[in-house]
C-alpha cells in the first residue's frame, strides 16, 4: 500500500488545526512528516524541528513506529482493504493508525482510530474518513488474528526489513543472528548517558539521576561508562546536562575512540565529527594537555550543532571546528602540520544503528552500498596522506555489511604496504545492549 494519487486539491489543514485537541494535532504532524518522507526520501529526523517541543515526541514516537513497521504494517492491513485508498494523506493515515493498534500499546484504542480518522479529515477533508475509519475499526477488532497472521509471516516481512538485508545477514551471521538484529532494530531507542573522562563516573551519575527522581539504571552492557534512562525522558533537565557533564550516545561509539588511544599533548583530526559525540571523547581526553582537536564535517549547515555540542562541555579552547570534505581536505586547509591521530568515522549504510535511524533500512541497495564503498575509500586514502609517520588513524563506520568494513581496510593496506592494522573491533547487535559498529586502528610506520 502507497500513498494514493492527489484527484483533488486538499484543503489547507492550518485553518483547522488551531481547533484540534493536541492529540489530533500531533497525528497531523505526523502524518505530514509522512508524507514529506514518502514524497522525497528526505530524513525524517530533520523534520520535528518546527514541531512544538510538547508535541515532538509524541510525534517522533509515532512517526518512527510507522517508518520503521512500514512493511510489517503493510502486509497487515492488505486482510482489511477492499480497495486502494484514494486521497493524497490516506494511505499514511491507515498506516499510522495500524502502528498505533499493532505496535503502539500504550496508545489507547479510541485514539489510535477516532484521532487518526480526525487528523486525516484535517489534511484531506470528510471524504476519506468513512473508509478510513472503517478500516481502523475492522483492523482493531481483529488484531489478535492480524498478528497471529504477521508471526506466520517471512522475518523480512513481520520484523519489516528489506529482503536484500536480511539474506545478507543471514548469510554472514545464520538465520538465529538476523533474526536477533531485525528484532533488535524495531526495539525504540533507548537513551544512553556516557560518562566522560575526567568527570563524574557512571555510577555518580547514576546516583544523581536517582536523587532527582529519574528512573535510571546501569547499561547492562557497559555499566561502567552508560545509564540507560526511561525513552522519552528531557535529557535537557537532567542533573549536569546544563554542565557538560555527561553526553548521549550508545556504547558502540566509545570502540572507535577507544582504539584511537589519544595521548597527552597529540594533534587530533576528527574528520566526520558532526554532531560531535566522539568529538567530545576524544576532547576530554585532550583537555588539560595541551593538545588540540580540529573538529571538521563537510556540511555546513551541521556545523552550529557541532560547536553548539563543544561549547556546552567548555571545549571551545581545545577544539576548532572547520568545514572541509575529508575526500579532499589538505593539511593548509586544517592549520598545521600532520596529525597524531585521525578519527574517520565514514559515512556509511547507518545499518548497524537502524534502531536509531528507522529510515535507514529503507535507503538500503546494493548501488548504494557500492556508492558509498567509494566514498569511503576516497575518504581514507585522502586522510592517510595528513597523518604522521608513526600515527594511528581508526577508521569507523555504523555498518555491519563487510564491504564497508573489512573490505575496505584490506583494500587500504593493500595498496599501502607501510601500514598495518594495529587492532580492531566489531560490534553486532544485540550484543552488550549496543548498536552496531566497526572500528579499525590503523598504524602508519615511522619514519626512516
Amino acid at each position: 500500500m502507497r500513498p494514493g494519487p492527489s484527484r483533488s486539491r486538499a484543503p489547507r489543514p492550518d485553518a483547522a488545526f488551531a481547533a484540534l485537541d493536541p492529540g489530533t494535532r500531533t497525528r497531523v504532524d505526523a502524518i505530514r512528516i509522512l508524507k514529506r518522507w514518502t514524497d522525497s526520501g528526505d530524513f525524517p529526523d530533520r523534520m520535528f524541528g518546527e514541531i512544538p517541543s510538547a508535541r515532538r515526541g509524541f510525534a517522533m514516537d509515532l512517526v518512527y513506529a510507522t517508518v520503521r513497521n512500514v512493511r510489517a504494517l503493510d502486509f497487515a492491513l492488505r486482510s482489511f482493504l477492499a480497495r486502494e485508498p484514494e486521497h493524497p494523506h490516506a494511505a499514511l493515515a491507515l498506516l499510522l493508525g495500524a502502528a498505533q493498534i499493532l505496535k503502539m500499546p500504550d496508545v489507547a484504542e479510541h485514539a489510535a482510530v477516532f484521532s487518526t480518522v480526525e487528523a486525516l479529515k484535517a489534511l484531506d477533508g470528510p471524504r476519506p474518513c468513512a473508509f478510513a475509519n472503517g478500516v481502523l475499526r475492522n483492523l482493531l477488532r481483529n488484531r489478535g488474528v492480524a498478528l497471529e497472521t504477521l508471526a506466520g509471516a517471512p522475518l523480512a516481512v513481520r520484523e519489516s526489513h528489506p529482503d536484500a538485508q536480511v539474506a545478507r545477514w543471514t548469510e554472514r551471521f545464520g538465520a538465529e543472528r538476523a533474526e536477533a538484529i531485525c528484532k533488535w532494530d524495531n526495539e525504540p531507542a533507548s537513551v544512553t548517558v556516557l560518562s566522560l573522562p575526567g568527570r563524574p563516573t557512571a555510577p555518580q551519575l547514576l546516583a544523581s539521576f536517582l536523587a532527582a527522581g529519574v528512573e535510571a539504571k546501569r547499561h547492562p552492557g557497559v555499566p561502567d561508562r552508560a545509564v540507560v534512562i526511561p525513552h522519552g525522558s528531557h535529557v535537557d533537565r537532567l542533573p549536569g546536562f546544563a554542565d557538560g557533564l555527561f553526553s548521549i550516545q550508545d556504547p558502540a561509539t566509545l570502540e572507535a575512540v577507544r582504539l584511537l588511544d589519544v595521548r597527552p599533548g597529540q594533534r587530533v583530526l576528527d574528520a566526520c565529527a558532526a554532531p560531535g559525540g566522539k568529538s567530545v571523547q576524544i576532547a576530554a581526553l585532550l583537555e588539560g594537555s595541551g593538545g588540540s582537536l580540529v573538529s571538521m564535517d563537510c556540511w555546513r549547515d551541521r556545523l552550529d550543532p557541532l560547536r553548539d555540542n563543544l561549547h556546552r562541555f567548555g571545549f571551545d579552547g581545545l577544539a576548532r571546528v572547520v568545514l572541509g570534505d575529508a575526500k579532499r581536505v589538505r593539511l593548509p586547509d586544517v592549520g598545521g602540520g600532520p596529525f597524531d591521530r585521525i578519527l574517520a568515522d565514514v559515512p556509511c549504510s547507518n545499518t548497524g544503528v537502524q534502531r536509531r535511524r528507522a529510515d535507514a533500512r529503507w535507503r538500503f541497495d546494493e548501488t548504494r552500498l557500492a556508492t558509498l564503498v567509494q566514498v569511503q575509500e576516497a575518504i581514507l586514502e585522502n586522510l592517510a596522506g595528513l597523518l604522521a609517520p608513526g600515527g594511528r588513524l581508526v577508521y569507523s563506520t555504523c555498518s555491519l555489511e563487510a564491504e564497508e568494513n573489512d573490505a575496505v581496510v584490506a583494500g587500504f593496506l593493500a595498496r599501502h604496504p607501510d601500514w598495518r592494522l594495529a587492532d580492531k573491533s566489531a560490534q553486532v547487535p544485540p550484543d552488550r545492549a549496543c548498536d552496531g559498529a566497526f572500528a579499525a586502528a590503523l598504524e602508519r610506520a615511522p619514519r626512516g
